[in-house]
């Protein structure tokens, strides 16, 4: 992780952290780079790589991995080919062709643009840069939890949503501290048992459960997806390495209704005057919602993860 945060540093934001209120806290990710945490492992994967190939890199993507990967591969100088399903915004669509990707839609949902994207990278020998279930994305992605912990001086909980995975995995180790992670990190995945760390929780649309679902039936399975986040948080199946993580102690699952989400996004920014999607209020729905309820005294941090939305829509959801 530590690696990570440096081959990144200088070319993603150190994003604030906002204190709400006393022991409650927001990391502003929304903030980042192309409107999320995405760029993070973006970065880490394509740095990571060394000698990159004459296809350059390619991605699928809901959107926002989409956006990261092409701002990525502007600013590095490489070729960039995104494929995003029907579900899409169009904003995100916008994006991606503003920052000068290569831009395919196909299928109704991610795994359809992940398979078409998989494919195509078969036939070009681009380097597969993985929304989720990558090493490198994950760390990159950890950076998040590193930051989070030196400017709070540490909390006892962080909510995080979780669409395949990566984001909620990498801020398990990232949060985890010195001598928590095992040597490895990535890749192994373990966290030494017993060691002090903040309890993660793992927050998913009630819609789209990959999560919550794995969990349940020990293994990654996949789910049907739908619903207001569908596009940011539309994984249909857990990631490999995610899973591994987060089945781990110190990780607690909670599910949050569409209409809660919607209700976050509308407080966001009543209150705060924070733009975030759908999909980067779903952490704060957990906690709005009551289906997190912290403990008296208990100091938590809330990931506010992404802001590719339309404006127009944040009053009315």
């Amino acid at each position: 992780m530590r690696a990570a945060a440096r081959r990144i540093d200088g070319l993603v934001l150190r994003t604030p952290v906002l204190e709400i209120s006393p022991g409650l806290w927001f990391k502003l990710e929304l903030l980042q780079h192309t409107g999320s945490f995405k760029v993070r492992g973006a970065f880490n994967r394509i740095l990571s790589a060394g000698e990159l190939p004459p296809g350059g890199v390619i991605a699928a993507s809901g959107g926002n991995h989409g956006l990261a990967v092409a701002y990525a591969a502007r600013e590095l100088g490489v070729r960039a080919e995104i494929f995003v399903p029907e579900v899409t915004s169009p904003v995100k669509v916008a994006g991606l062709g503003a920052l000068g990707a290569h831009i395919t839609q196909t299928g109704a949902v991610y795994s359809d643009a992940a398979e078409a994207a998989a494919k195509r990278a078969a036939e070009t020998g681009a380097l597969m840069v993985h929304a989720y279930d990558q090493p490198e994305v994950v760390a990159g992605q950890g950076t998040t939890g590193l930051e989070l912990m030196e400017q709070t001086g540490g909390v006892d909980t962080v909510l995080v949503a979780v669409g395949g995975g990566g984001f909620a995995a990498g801020i398990t180790l990232g949060v985890a501290g010195p001598g928590v992670v095992a040597s490895g990190a990535v890749g192994s995945g373990t966290v030494t048992p017993g060691a002090s760390r903040p309890r993660i929780v793992a927050v998913e649309p009630e819609r789209i459960p990959t999560l919550n679902a794995a969990l349940r039936a020990g293994r990654p399975v996949p789910v049907e997806v739908g619903g207001v986040a569908a596009d940011s948080l539309g994984a249909t199946q857990i990631g490999a390495t995610a899973f591994e993580i987060l089945s781990g102690p110190g990780v607690e699952s909670v599910l949050v209704a569409d209409e809660a989400i919607v209700t976050a996004r509308r407080t966001l920014w009543a209150r705060h005057r924070l733009a975030a999607e759908p999909g980067g209020a779903a952490a704060y729905a957990a906690l709005l919602s009551g289906a997190y309820t912290p403990a008296p005294g208990e100091r938590v941090a809330v990931v506010v993860c992404g802001s590719n939305t339309d404006p127009a829509t944040l009053a009315t959801g």
